[in-house]
């Protein structure tokens, strides 16, 4: 069998009672650099500064770093002297990476570039907050290809009552500097393995996890090296599994069910402004390992969305910041599972709420009252789905992005972008955007095709814009005769098929199920000898079109096209001409579509 879907495969979407420990956050203040309200009960953050680590301390966390790299190599919470893995090197526990190419280079593989800090800077420092910098000045002089033409600045703050601690990076490119392109920006946690077996990525997808020893020593691999089925317990792990949607992505991770200390390490995320390629990208979480990132930047999942940059190009954005969250559950706890989840959500919405930070010490980022607000109402005018001239674009996806043709944000990465979704009647408010020339998008779960704002759309500081309604005429040149699917950006409404049983993850046997590993393979099961064809008025789409139309292997590692028809008679139709077939697709290759 196999090969991962990304090779060649069309995807189609075709329109035709126990107390927690953890110390959370509490109201903001108005001011950047006052903090929120913390009790005279907690200990001040303290600092030590030796030649080679930086050590961080608020009586609840403390951090070690290297020094002047910054590298995390240390994390003490929760009675566990370091919830990384100590049986790594340093640095191989806490770290932030990427990934790039440049002109002219003679391998087709990206390199792989740990950003590691020169100079050590004290930013802040308070027993209410200290803020710390780990930075990196590209050297112009450099050949080519040496590193990546960056200035980098790593910023971690931990305050006075909080049991966990903010991480950030600020990227820069001057004028003049040479091309590049970026595949991939991260930072990544390594947990002790010894202790973190449970991993939860929302309510339904959280399960113990095998370690990374058993992977190694049961793990046979698949079509790809992410991909392993164990033969001790009979299941697939693939970490890409394990991806969310980036509108969804705001907390994950994992929890230590040590009965002597129930500890939980997770990544909030508050905000995607910083993320690429708009709130429906798919992106890594947490994986065995056990492994925690934060993606910036991924190539994964969207075609074409690295970070292109031009000889000369001037660049700069800030990413995160992120809050890496800890708390705890009194030892001997039966439900500390449950609790540390449902806590750790809480938190996030904490974090969500008080979204943007006040208490940030670089100008980069910007708070609530240096950024401004845009609010109206989407409405949908198409005649033939509704007897009204207008009606509401429920529960529409709406978001400002960088300047572009319709539908550019879905492979703009380089800027901001800023996305809500509007409400039954189709009102909406983008809050806290930061100044600049935007175009607004939108895309309306039902309706085919993207909505762009014919001008462009001037945020300034502290303006609260209130547009007009916006008016989405759906491309129509008649009425629908029929239609496959349903245009909502997933493939959920067609048909999915049972994982092989030797190959599935329990996880997804009755949820999520597409996440299966190896179901292209189902394709040539279901149709052995020749391709799908569909009937239109006979056929059910949930029963008879495969969720991705997928390549055929004819043996010897040689795979080739599928071709599909739909089979369809037009009795009712009163009019001759010219007749309209509109899809709305995603690929993971460039291919030919169809024949008529």
């Amino acid at each position: 069998m196999g090969r991962p879907m990304g090779c060649g495969t069309l995807v189609v979407l075709l329109v035709l009672v126990f107390l927690l420990i953890g110390h959370g956050n509490n109201k903001s203040t108005s001011s950047r650099t006052s903090l929120r309200s913390t009790s005279e009960r907690y200990h001040g953050v303290k600092m030590v500064n030796t030649s080679n680590t930086i050590v961080l301390d608020n009586g609840l966390v403390r951090l070690t770093f290297s020094n002047p790299i910054g590298h995390v190599t240390g994390i003490k919470y929760g009675g566990i002297d370091n919830l990384l893995e100590i049986h790594n090197k340093p640095t191989n526990r806490g770290y932030w990476d990427l990934n790039w190419n440049y002109p002219g280079q003679k391998s087709r593989t990206s390199i792989f570039e740990g950003i590691l800090g020169t100079e050590f800077r004290v930013i802040t420092s308070t027993e209410d907050q200290v803020e710390i910098s780990f930075t990196r000045t590209y050297n112009v002089s450099l050949p080519q290809g040496v590193t990546v033409p960056f200035n980098m600045d790593k910023r971690y703050i931990l305050q006075r009552g909080r049991s966990g601690f903010y991480a950030y990076a600020i990227f820069e490119r001057l004028e003049g500097w040479p091309e590049a392109k970026v595949d991939q920006i991260r930072m990544v946690f390594k947990l002790q393995q010894a202790k973190f077996r449970y991993m939860a990525l929302s309510d339904t997808r959280q399960r113990f996890m095998p370690t990374a020893y058993e992977r190694g020593i049961y793990g046979i691999k698949l079509a790809y090296k992410e991909a392993v089925l164990l033969n001790n317990t009979g299941e697939v792990d693939d970490k890409y599994q394990y991806t969310i949607e980036d509108k969804d992505n705001k907390v994950h991770g994992w929890i230590c069910t040590d009965e002597k200390s129930p500890v939980g390490f997770w990544m909030i995320t508050p905000s995607d402004e910083f993320k690429m390629a708009g709130p429906f990208k798919q992106g890594l979480t947490s994986h065995v390992g056990p492994t925690t990132l934060s993606v910036f930047v991924s190539s994964h999942y969207a075609g074409n969305v690295s970070m292109n940059f031009q000889q000369g190009e001037a660049w700069k954005k800030v990413f995160g910041p992120v809050f890496i969250y800890l708390n705890s559950a009194h030892p001997g706890s039966k439900n500390s599972i449950t609790s540390l989840w449902s806590n750790a959500k809480q938190q996030m919405l904490e974090e969500v709420k008080s979204w943007p930070y006040n208490f940030t010490e670089s100008q980069d980022f910007l708070s609530s009252d240096q950024r401004g607000s845009l609010s109206s109402r989407l409405l949908i005018h198409d005649q033939y789905i509704s007897h009204q001239p207008l009606h509401s674009a429920s529960f529409a996806y709406v978001g400002l992005a960088p300047p572009g043709e319709v539908g550019s944000w879905q492979r703009e990465s380089k800027g901001y972008q800023f996305w809500v979704q509007a409400d039954e009647e189709g009102y909406f408010i983008i809050k806290d955007v930061r100044p600049g020339n935007y175009s607004l998008y939108a895309s309306v779960p039902g309706i085919i095709g993207d909505y762009k704002y014919e001008a462009d759309i001037t945020i300034e500081q502290g303006s609260k814009i209130q547009m007009p309604d916006f008016i989405y005429e759906p491309p129509r040149n008649g009425p629908t005769l029929w239609e496959i699917g349903i245009p909502d950006r997933t493939a959920a409404e067609f048909y999915i098929p049972d994982p092989y049983p030797t190959l599935s993850n329990k996880l997804y046997i009755v949820s999520e199920r597409f996440r299966q590993y190896g179901l292209w393979a189902r394709y040539e099961d279901r149709y052995p000898d020749s391709d799908l064809v569909y009937k239109v008025g006979v056929h059910n789409y949930s029963n008879n079109w495969f969720y991705a139309q997928v390549t055929r292997d004819i043996g010897s590692g040689t795979y080739v096209g599928t071709t599909w028809q739909i089979q369809f008679e037009l009795e009712s139709a009163t009019h001759t001409g010219n007749f309209t077939l509109r899809l709305a697709l995603a690929s993971g290759s460039y291919s030919k579509l169809l024949g008529i």
